[in-house]
């Protein structure tokens, strides 16, 4: 009897939530992957400020709810799942569970679905998966950024997508244990852009355009992984992702150094080469105009000035080494008594 009652209580309550919410709109998050463990988290937190109403989430391979929580009725199981599921309600909008003493039966899509006042349904795909199927996010990221710790960075959500924008948000992947985390929303309403954040190591900044981008201050190695982006647009949910690595600012001098060394002796290098290049063409050029020059001497090219200067030392020889010079004249001899013959 008294279950009876619970679920005509709760057939009433969703019927009412039915009608008054007729004609809001409806919202759905990113979907997101848990590793089967002991203990594991259900993510379920709405980004929006409002009141919650109701609190459901259902398994595709189930007819009933797996676990519904309401704040003035309270929270109902479905049997298999008694006493193993647990809401977190670590905040006024909070929807995440926790299931424990789990077993190979729990893995499957769960989907989650919190209704809220006076912004409507926010709903989230959540896919349990054992760990020997994958342990890790087989993504490319879009984006790689480096940066030292200590240091300021900012995440910009680039991304051309296509329909108008009227919900961006921004989470954290867990690459090891599967799973993700929304960091920050942004939220197009009709009074204006509406930001909430989950994260206090991080600031959001989104303009009337649905331009956001995230702000991390005094970088610590913990705020290096892979973060992604969501645009929820009226044709779908578009996502770009984006790999932050942090270095010790030790390293990352050491790094600059290098660098630095690197830089030098390859400018060294190029320079020693040029040069080497140059001396080779210089050589080669000076060994084509003596080959040249050996196969017609004709064209050897004569200096004008060679003779002229030969000419002069000759010159100057002649004029000053004539007086220095004896001269030798041949004269002929003729005996005396020869003469005497000669008067007789």
């Amino acid at each position: 009897m008294v279950a009876v009652q619970k679920d005509y209580w709760y057939f009433l309550v969703l019927m009412m939530q039915l009608c008054f919410l007729k004609g809001s709109v409806q919202m759905k998050a990113p979907e997101s992957k848990v590793i089967l463990k002991d203990g594991m988290i259900l993510d379920c937190l709405c980004p929006w400020t409002g009141q919650l109403i109701m609190v459901s989430w259902t398994k595709k391979s189930l007819s009933k709810p797996v676990a519904v929580y309401h704040p003035q009725y309270g929270t109902n199981f479905e049997p298999s799942y008694g006493g193993r599921v647990e809401f977190l309600k670590t905040t006024e909008m909070d929807g995440s569970i926790s299931i424990m003493n789990i077993t190979e039966g729990d893995t499957g899509q769960y989907h989650c679905s919190l209704q809220t006042y006076p912004h409507g349904s926010w709903t989230k795909d959540t896919f349990v998966e054992r760990a020997a199927i994958t342990t890790t996010f087989s993504i490319q990221p879009d984006t790689k950024l480096v940066v030292t710790e200590n240091d300021n960075l900012t995440i910009r959500c680039d991304h051309v997508h296509n329909g108008e924008v009227y919900q961006v948000s921004i989470e954290k992947l867990d690459t090891e244990v599967g799973s993700s985390n929304i960091i920050a929303t942004c939220q197009m309403l009709e009074e204006g852009v509406e930001l909430s954040e989950f994260n206090s190591r991080g600031r959001l900044n989104c303009s009337d355009a649905m331009e956001v981008s995230l702000h991390l201050t005094n970088i610590i190695k913990e705020d290096g992984g892979l973060y992604r982006c969501n645009f929820s647009t009226d044709t779908g949910v578009q996502s770009t992702t984006i790999l932050l690595t942090t270095l010790p600012a030790q390293d990352f001098r050491g790094l600059h150094h290098m660098l630095y060394v690197y830089i030098g002796g390859g400018l060294v290098g190029v320079a020693l080469l040029m040069i080497l290049l140059l001396t080779w063409l210089n050589r080669m050029k000076r060994k084509r105009e003596e080959y040249r020059i050996r196969l017609h001497p004709a064209k050897r090219q004569r200096n004008p000035y060679d003779h002229g200067c030969v000419y002069d030392r000759m010159k100057k020889w002649t004029r000053s080494g004539a007086r220095d010079k004896d001269i030798y004249v041949n004269f002929q001899i003729v005996r005396a008594h020869e003469k005497q013959k000669q008067k007789r």
